[in-house]
């Protein structure tokens, strides 16, 4: 990993304070889209006082890796990472990874997208953007490339374009322009991978997305849930415990530590207590998504099932500088119902599977043990 990579790694990864806000990141595994990794920033957020430190300071303090969660932002920077937690990228509309062969293949289209106006679709193989090939390429310098910063460059906007070069398997080449718009981002799924069984895929923590998963829970018959947070690296610290609040009857759901003082986050009472729920969980879910998973562990609520996860439980804190960019530095960590940090260690599953398909298979048996079997079997 390149020490761009890294510090791009490393500044989604924080869970910030901001005026009693807080945000939790990381860097995205699995399949990326052509959106930013939810990072932190609201615009004007930070403390609004102007930092003793330069910018120059500022970014020598995070290349010294003293603090490995500390994080420099442009002013630019810290505004796209604010429309990433509101749910919304800036992009063509393609999700994509890694073929077996080493291409690169288009595993997601969303409707109404830029790209998918343009006729591509799922399957297609991306060739090159902008005339440079990507086979070969990191999936997240492809990411980079369609959102228009590549190398490091400054972010594209809103009616900017991208030339794409694509194949559909079997077919010609095509050289396709594409612009970019601000879309919503689809950071909650939900499918049946089982009669009567309902699995939520929650992607990232953004805006909304507690809301979401409850209205999934209400609107869909169900007789067992699959909370899948495999690769979720993290978002908005009060969605997660939103999320949280969906599947508990009140009490607690985490604390944390900023400046010496110790805050509760607590569940209001009416949550679905009932039903069986099962986690999914493996080393690409981190921050927020840890703390969520850590409080229905702790709570007894729900199972979980997978590898273990992340381990980010630091706490970091935002100061905007004199020219409007903005420095984070870890200020504490936060800590499970039971009083765990999963900081540097992550979260155990109770039942360990290494192979997601296996994940699946037994987190679907450990449906059946926890309740009527929600299948409808007996």
């Amino acid at each position: 990993m390149t020490a761009s990579s890294w510090r791009a790694a490393r500044r989604g990864a924080g869970l910030t304070v901001v005026f009693g806000l807080l945000l939790v990141g990381g860097s995205a595994a699995g399949a990326w889209g052509d959106r930013a990794a939810p990072l932190p920033g609201r615009p004007g957020s930070a403390d609004a006082a102007p930092a003793a430190l330069s910018p120059d300071q500022a970014e020598h303090l995070v290349a010294s890796g003293s603090d490995r969660w500390a994080a420099y932002y442009s002013a630019q920077d810290y505004a796209d990472f604010a429309r990433g937690l509101d749910g919304q990228y800036l992009g063509v509309g393609l999700v994509v990874d890694r073929a077996q062969d080493g291409g690169t293949v288009i595993a997601e289209v969303p409707a109404g997208s830029p790209a998918d106006r343009a006729g591509i679709a799922a399957g297609d193989r991306l060739l090159a953007v902008d005339g440079t090939p990507v086979d070969g390429l990191p999936v997240t310098e492809v990411v980079a490339r369609l959102r228009g910063r590549a190398d490091g460059g400054a972010p594209a906007v809103p009616g900017s374009s991208v030339l794409l070069a694509v194949r559909r398997p079997g077919g010609p080449v095509r050289q396709l322009t594409v612009g970019r718009a601000v879309l919503a981002a689809q950071d909650v799924e939900q499918d049946q991978p089982a009669p009567g069984v309902l699995r939520i895929s929650v992607h990232a923590f953004t805006s909304g997305v507690g809301e979401q998963v409850r209205d999934v829970l209400r609107g869909t018959p169900h007789r067992g849930v699959l909370l899948d947070l495999r690769g979720n690296s993290g978002g908005l610290l009060d969605e997660a415990a939103a999320t949280a609040s969906v599947f508990l009857d009140g009490g607690p759901i985490a604390s944390y530590q900023v400046g010496g003082e110790l805050r509760e986050l607590t569940a209001p009472p009416g949550g679905d207590t009932a039903t069986p729920l099962v986690v999914l969980v493996d080393g690409g879910t981190m921050s927020a998504a840890e703390l969520l998973a850590g409080a229905l562990q702790d709570r007894c609520r729900a199972v979980l099932v997978g590898t273990r996860t992340f381990g980010k439980g630091t706490v970091q804190q935002p100061t905007r500088l004199a020219d409007g960019s903005v420095l984070e530095r870890t200020v504490g960590r936060y800590y499970t119902p039971q009083g765990r940090s999963p900081d540097g260690t992550g979260l155990l599953p109770d039942v360990p599977a290494a192979d997601p398909a296996a994940a699946e298979r037994l987190a679907l048996h450990v449906l059946t043990g926890l309740g009527p079997d929600p299948s409808g079997g007996r």
